[in-house]
């Protein structure tokens, strides 16, 4: 991926290279790594820019802000403090764009901010977009797998068997890792 430019899918293994034994790996590592990140930020700044301020292609711009984030922080390669800022961000940005465009929202954007906020540890504005996600998608698999990785890592039994029982009860069409999940739990 890197040779063929494709960089910001590969961060988290750029990442990894930071500790190789051949000091020139891990200072180009280093180099490459700060140049994206870097990167990030700024567009990242100029895009939350153009979303706030354009008005008529807030749209554009949200959509486009939440899928660039979660392409760089779903590899969790900032400080935690720093992806808790992006993160954070992504949040607001998903805010303010669901106030506006919420019957524009995928079940994938939906997904995305949720476990980006799972990531962080916020339970709380997790939960929102879940229930956003359910009450969006209410018969699609994203709308329970995200409720069943909030439950799990908040250690909520209740919910979490709750969500797994009303998952097996519906029509959804589950896939390989879900499935594994509930032979698992069951």
């Amino acid at each position: 991926n890197i040779i063929r430019g494709e960089m910001e899918d590969s961060l988290s293994s750029i990442a990894l290279a930071l500790d190789a034994e051949d000091s020139e790996a891990a200072h180009y590592a280093a180099a490459v790594l700060s140049s994206k990140l870097n990167e990030f930020r700024m567009n990242v700044q100029k895009i939350y820019g153009q979303f706030k301020e354009d008005s008529k292609n807030q749209a554009e711009y949200g959509e486009m802000l939440l899928e660039y984030m979660n392409s760089v922080l779903r590899q969790n390669v900032f400080t935690q403090l720093e992806q808790n800022r992006f993160v954070k961000m992504m949040d607001e940005v998903a805010e303010a764009y669901y106030e506006k465009y919420a019957f524009a929202m995928t079940e994938q954007q939906y997904e995305n901010v949720c476990l980006r906020l799972l990531e962080i540890r916020d339970f709380e504005n997790s939960e929102k977009w879940c229930q956003r996600l359910s009450a969006q998608h209410p018969d699609q698999l994203p709308a329970y797998t995200c409720k069943l990785k909030l439950y799990f890592t908040a250690k909520n039994r209740e919910a979490f068997f709750g969500t797994l029982d009303a998952l097996k009860r519906s029509d959804v069409v589950i896939n390989r890792e879900t499935l594994d999940m509930i032979r698992i739990f069951s």
